[in-house]
């Protein structure tokens, strides 16, 4: 137990998210609790995990989800194991909401994408048809986020869109998508920043420069591929040819990437198996599915692509980790929460209340 390694995770604490200030001291060495001698409030080392409260062992549960982000059906789990089927629904749930947190956290973060890649699934479930939509970074393999919707319309490409947009610097960027007509309409409109005039009134969003757009638009017939047409939406041909060759070195403009991930989504979640009776009954579940079978991906599972003299994830590639975690460490990983805000007050803030600006917001 490391104590300066350690954050309150008291959401009224001013000390809240905050590592090595001192604030935290050892509760209870058998019992792996903490104290918080700012808020007086003493906590377990699980806290904020996803074996937090749990009876089962962790070794146990890590197992499980190992499954289960492999493409392990839950009903195979259940017979193979004995546990109640809530039992395993339950982890499913805290590890996809464990996923989401971490994805949020560390891969949401701006860098320089190079080149974007977006789709869809169309995924069936118990009673009708939804939609994930995915987005990755090319040049290192990163997944960056997804969204799920019963509809595939405007709504869920803008909620991928500005989750791309919360991962990117204001750096030359391409998209490369399908014949989709929202995704253009939703990366223009999402990709603007406001210019502040300092006079009232709504500000005017200016576009980002360098903000490219290709499409790859298949034509089918019985099934099969019999055209593929390239076209350059926004952005000229030489610009999009240059980020083309700087992300993925030779070829031509394509979604072959976001299509692999694709398939590596549908090997990993059992629900989005085609022609299979592991049927998500909710769409929620498919949400929480996505992160945890996304985070074991970025963090997880080596990519060959990558290099191929080591183990490469794609969070190593990207620069987010060094070395490629265990299911144990994502699991367990602790995600801090946001610094304390003080809240505004009229008039003159007492000493003491600017002692604890001082400490805690400086």
């Amino acid at each position: 137990m490391d104590p300066t390694t350690t954050f309150c995770p008291n959401e009224h604490c001013h000390a809240r998210g905050q590592t090595g200030m001192g604030n935290i001291g050892i509760h209870s060495q058998k019992e792996q609790r903490f104290i918080c001698h700012e808020c007086h409030k003493t906590f377990s080392a699980r806290k904020g995990t996803v074996f937090y409260r749990l009876r089962t062992s962790a070794e146990t549960v890590v197992l499980v989800v190992t499954l289960l982000a492999h493409g392990c059906p839950l009903q195979a789990i259940v017979a193979a194991f004995g546990f109640d089927e809530r039992t395993v629904a339950d982890w499913w749930a805290r590890s996809g909401r464990q996923g989401q947190a971490v994805q949020e956290y560390l891969v949401e973060q701006p860098r320089n994408l190079g080149q974007v890649q977006a789709d869809e699934i169309r995924v069936k479930k118990q009673g009708g048809i939804v939609w994930m939509a995915l987005a990755m970074m090319v040049t290192t393999r990163l997944w960056l986020g997804g969204e799920v919707s019963e509809q595939r319309d405007m709504t869920l490409i803008r909620r991928l869109i500005e989750r791309v947009r919360h991962c990117a610097l204001h750096r030359p960027l391409l998209f490369c998508t399908d014949g989709l007509c929202t995704y253009i309409r939703a990366i223009r409109e999402t990709f603007r920043d406001p210019v502040r005039t300092g006079t009232g009134g709504r500000p005017r969003l200016r576009p980002w420069r360098n903000v490219l757009i290709a499409q790859v638009v298949k034509r089918y017939e019985r099934r099969r591929v019999v055209d593929t047409e390239r076209r350059i939406v926004d952005g000229t041909p030489a610009r999009v040819e240059t980020l083309r060759r700087r992300s993925q070195g030779d070829g031509v403009i394509n979604t072959a990437y976001i299509e692999r991930l694709n398939a590596t989504f549908r090997e990993h979640l059992a629900p989005l198996a085609r022609r299979c009776r592991a049927l998500a009954r909710e769409t929620l579940t498919l949400h929480e599915g996505m992160f945890l079978v996304g985070t074991v991906y970025n963090f997880c599972m080596p990519h060959e692509s990558l290099c191929r003299a080591q183990k490469t994830t794609p969070a190593m590639a990207a620069g987010i980790t060094d070395h490629c975690w265990t299911m144990q460490e994502l699991l367990s990983f602790h995600v801090p929460l946001p610094r304390w805000v003080p809240p505004k007050q009229r008039g003159r803030p007492s000493r003491a209340f600017q002692r604890l600006i001082k400490r805690w917001c400086s």
